[in-house]
């Protein structure tokens, strides 16, 4: 609860202080604020090692049922850092739905910060309901960690071979319910995303300096009629898709630790992030062409430990979370690597090909 109410303020801090009016975030801005939330959530490490090495509100006296053992300050600091890693490597897949998703339905910058907010607070809630139960499941059957691991490997392959650049947000099951309960308008109204037939379209104010055109759906439905705006309906794509993406990667998570404290935890840092990073890195997505598929090669080599957790341990040790931690980091650079040399490749070519 202390760690919720943490959190709350920080999200309180963002909308009410740092980011009450809305406007396009700029890259310097974007950036500074993922830096802080990084170190944020690779700070949070540190309360995480003396809270279980000193057994704070009881942390660490119960069995990790994935390992079987009792987590202490340094092998729990190290499954919180595995588990974040592998979160916040997972949300760069989300970034490219969420920026297909904005770019189909044509949110404005300055309203972009808006819909993330209250997707990330509604992929909380969602999430720690899933994890609650996932927990839950683990307790009790210990061989449902095979079925996620067989589970990740499947989602692996997929991500290789399923295309999502041209999904279509319009062919989303709830946004076609939300366009049968209530009309939709067909222009953006500020930041709201419910209006009134009665208000004027202009209430939302002017977006890049210039006033909305007259909202024609609006103009037609009766007075006092409620209805959607676009933005909500992009609010409804974020969320669901995040609920998609959360099917993966919590199963991931599930194969380093099942404390419930460490999983929340190292989820919630690495949604928080999210806004920031998709602000810094939306017009750079393209250039990181093998980001996912180092992501789905993390994802099959998470879903192999599962099924040879045992051996593994026999193997390496207790310590083998931290050489998982090692080669999730070196898989996920060598994608970004790769994609830099391929960029600067095809540059050079370009440029070769122009000079003759």
């Amino acid at each position: 609860m202390g760690f919720a109410s943490f959190v709350l303020f920080l999200l309180a801090l963002d909308l009410g202080v740092f980011h009450r009016k809305a406007h396009a975030v700029a890259l310097r801005e974007a950036m500074a604020w993922s830096a802080v939330w990084i170190l944020l959530g690779i700070g949070f490490s540190i309360f995480i090692y003396f809270g279980y090495d000193h057994h704070w509100f009881g942390l660490g006296r119960a069995v990790d049922p994935v390992d079987g053992l009792l987590n202490s300050g340094r092998t729990a600091s190290i499954k919180y850092l595995t588990g974040y890693i592998v979160e916040e490597s997972l949300s760069a897949d989300n970034m490219f739905v969420i920026a297909m998703i904005f770019r189909a339905l044509a949110v404005p910058l300055v309203y972009q910060h808006r819909v993330l907010f209250w997707g990330i607070m509604g992929a909380l809630v969602m999430r720690g309901a899933m994890i609650g139960v996932g927990v839950a499941l683990i307790s009790r059957f210990h061989w449902i960690l095979y079925v996620f691991g067989v589970f990740l490997i499947i989602t692996a392959v997929r991500m290789l071979m399923i295309r999502t650049e041209h999904a279509d947000p319009n062919r989303n099951r709830l946004v076609r319910l939300a366009r049968r309960l209530l009309p939709v308008t067909t222009r953006y109204h500020g930041e709201r995303f419910i209006i009134r037939a009665a208000e004027p379209a202009s209430s939302g104010g002017a977006v890049n300096g210039q006033e909305p055109i007259p909202d024609e759906a609006v103009l037609k439905a009766n007075p006092g009629t409620l209805m959607l705006t676009p933005l909500a309906l992009a609010l409804i794509v974020v969320e669901t898709s995040d609920v998609a993406f959360a099917v993966d990667s919590i199963p991931a998570i599930f194969a380093i630790t099942a404390d419930p404290f460490l999983v929340f935890t190292s989820n919630v840092f690495a949604i928080l992030g999210l806004r920031s990073l998709f602000s810094a890195l939306a017009g750079m997505l393209d250039k990181f062409r093998y980001l996912k598929a180092s992501l789905s090669i993390v994802l099959l080599l998470i879903g192999v430990k599962m099924l040879t957790a045992e051996w593994l341990k026999a193997a390496l040790g207790k310590n083998f979370n931290f050489y998982l931690l090692g080669v999730v980091v070196f898989v996920l650079l060598a994608g970004v690597v790769v994609s830099w040399l391929a960029g600067a490749r095809e540059k050079r070519r370009a440029v070769d090909s122009t000079g003759e």
